[in-house]
């Protein structure tokens, strides 16, 4: 008997000789950006989009990393890889593109941040505003045991100076292509994930990427309901410790 992945697999399979959905309504579209309109607004520094290594040498030297040290990364830093993973790379008929490619141009990935050490902040959880290349603080205190125990208690989490955390605002994708949404953001948060390893790289910063967790736990943390939205996919990021 097939479980739930396999049916999930044939069931949103695209065939030549079925008819596609009748193309959604541009006024049905959900808001591609969430606010937090009562939370304070922390602007970021400009991005410093300076040449570094070549992508060669940034594919070569990525390794996920699994011990760090206590030292904190800087708020430059933070932001420069807040841009690098998906923030925006341009705008034309009045959208803004992003730095990793999504399906339609939907963006359904929100990116979430669990600050453990970062300097100029003060350890909580926020969320990263696109448009605004901003942060959202959502609630302030020390959740590095919090999200350590959320991802199956891998303590890494609980060391990195910052843990990015990537939920999917469904209905963003679902809008347009229906239950076969569900395989786009998945690649949408392993596009944003990859930006994200390779930027660390590039300023001497490590990550691993993780996707043992709890959901209900994470969805708590973060805040956001699990149906609507829910969390996706992690990065731990910090000073390697080697």
């Amino acid at each position: 008997m097939n479980g739930i992945g396999d049916r999930f697999q044939q069931e949103t399979k695209y065939y030549p000789n079925r008819p596609f959905p009748s193309p959604p309504r541009i006024t049905d579209r959900p808001s591609a950006y969430k606010d937090y309109p009562g939370c304070k607004k922390i602007p970021l520094p400009k991005p410093d989009l300076s040449q570094g290594p070549s992508l060669a040498s940034l594919l070569s030297a990525r390794r996920s990393v699994r011990d760090y040290l206590s030292k904190p990364i800087d708020i430059e830093q933070l932001s420069y890889l807040l841009w690098a993973s998906d923030g925006v790379s341009g705008k034309a008929y009045g959208y803004l593109f992003r730095t990793a490619p999504s399906a339609g141009a939907l963006y359904p990935v929100e990116t979430y941040l669990v600050i453990n050490r970062v300097t100029d902040l003060e350890p909580g959880v926020y969320h990263y505003c696109v448009p605004d290349h901003c942060l959202h603080a959502i609630r302030l205190g020390i959740f590095a045991d919090d999200i350590a125990d959320a991802a199956l208690g891998q303590r890494m989490c609980a060391e990195a100076s910052v843990v990015f955390v990537w939920t999917a605002v469904f209905n963003r994708c679902k809008w347009k292509y229906g239950e076969r949404a569900y395989r786009y953001v998945y690649l949408d948060a392993g596009h944003i994930a990859q930006n994200l390893a390779l930027a660390a790289v590039s300023i001497g910063l490590g990550s691993c990427q993780i996707g043992a967790l709890y959901d209900d736990e994470v969805n708590q943390i973060l805040g956001v309901d699990g149906i609507e939205e829910s969390v996706l996919y992690m990065s731990t990021v910090g000073y390697p410790r080697f």
